[in-house]
This record gives C-alpha cells, structure tokens and sequence, in this order.
C-alpha cells in the first residue's frame, strides 16, 4: 500500500481518533484486521483508501468504485459491545448526521440492517467483521459521494470525502448511551412493506413492524405470523426495486 497524501493529511481530525491514508490497497476492512491482530493498532484507529481492489459487502458481494471518488473507510473499534450489531449502528448513525450536513436538502435515513437511503436510494453500506484475537470489531463504510452505480444515490461533486469522514467522526463521538433508541428512531424500514431474502430458505413478504432489544427485524408477514430476522436483504417494496 502506498501512502497518499493532499486532502486527507490536510484535514483536521476529531480529538482521539488516529486517520490513516492510502491511495488503493485490497480491503481496508482486511488490512485494518490485520493490524488489530498484530497489534499495531487499537481503538478508534481508521483506514480509508482511495480505490479498493477486493473490497465486499454483504453477503460477500464484490463492491467498488472509481478510484477517488467516493468514502471507502474502515474504523476499529474496542471493546465489541455488549450487543456486538451497536458498533454498526453508530457508525451509521453518525454517517447518517454527516451526510445531512452534506446535503441538507435532501431525506436521509437508515434501512435495517445497515444502509443509508437518500431520497429513498441506497447511498452507502456497512459491513463489520469482528478480529478472531483481540476485543475489537472493524466496521467498513462504503458511501457514493461523486459517483454511484445505477439506482443508487450520492451526495455529488462538489462534497469532498475527506470532509464527511471529519463530520462522521466528530458525531460518533456525540452519539448517546444506549443507542437502540436512537437508532430506531432513523429507522424508516418500520412501518414498511417489506420483502425479506433470507441467505438460505424462503422469502417473507409483510410489514416492519419494531426492531427488538437485540436488533432483529420484527415482520408481521401477510399471513399474521410475526417473525424476528437478524440476517436477510431486505427490500421497501412501496419504494421499488432499487433498494438492494
């Protein structure tokens, strides 16, 4: 990996945390587990590159974007929480107020389990993966800010990622204690039609009804069976097919 400098050594970070850049490398979630496990790193530490070669998302999707133009960033954080699924809630609650920074002109809200929507598109993902050795658990956010595939939505040109990254960082630190309630509250799959693919078995078409106290989607599905997932893509089906 080889170390780049411009906008993101010029940008002024939060208190606390340490930022670290790179112009391209494979997965900044992999090389950020890497140094956990060896080590080098501890909490609040971040990784975030220009251009991934291997980066993925859920269900091992391959995920990726031009080089430079949108956040690919990872941040280890220690210890795992006691419900392990609030490290990925944080961070996107906190991706969640910079973008409406960003963009206050828009509707920016949070999709179960782990996406930001804007103008009921996907704007970014969130994958966690906890380090095999250490109290620690790496979570990757993938954000359109320049450039986004079809269906989807970014921020636009003129934001630069250097600039949501700072905002982010600066409200995970404000974020309260607990934070279910919070994050429920963002939450626009509550109250929807959904459609919920499981990795393996049937889909369940019905309404979000609540996310329970360890984070699961509540669906009362059309034949009255209510039913908690804590895996599965779930799609707003009054929102269209565009939301994956």
């Amino acid at each position: 990996m080889s170390v780049h400098g411009d906008i993101w050594d010029a940008e002024s970070w939060p208190d606390g945390w340490t930022v670290r850049h790179v112009a391209e490398t494979g997965s900044t979630n992999a090389d950020l587990l890497a140094d956990l496990d060896a080590g080098l790193v501890g909490d609040r530490n971040v990784l975030v590159t220009d251009h991934q070669t291997a980066g993925r998302g859920r269900l091992d999707r391959r995920w990726d974007a031009p080089s430079g133009t949108n956040l690919l960033v990872s941040i280890a954080l220690a210890p795992v929480p006691s419900v392990p699924v609030e490290a990925t809630h944080r961070v996107g609650l906190a991706a969640l107020s910079a973008v409406r920074e960003a963009r206050p002109d828009a509707q920016v809200t949070l999709k179960w389990p782990n996406d930001l929507l804007l103008d009921h598109c996907k704007l970014a993902g969130i994958l966690a993966q906890r380090s095999p050795t250490r109290d620690a658990v790496v979570v990757g956010l993938g954000l359109n800010v320049a450039w986004a595939p079809d269906g989807a939505a970014r921020l636009g040109p003129s934001v630069r990622p250097a600039d949501v990254l700072a905002r982010l960082l600066a409200h995970f630190d404000g974020l309260p204690v607990p934070i279910g309630p919070r994050y429920r509250s963002e939450l626009s799959t509550i109250g929807e039609r959904v459609r919920v693919e499981l990795p393996a078995g049937p889909v369940v078409e019905g309404t979000a009804i609540d996310v329970d106290e360890a984070a699961r989607l509540v669906v009362r599905s059309d034949d009255g069976v209510v039913s908690a997932f804590d895996v599965g893509d779930v799609v707003h089906v009054r929102r269209g097919e565009n939301q994956v």
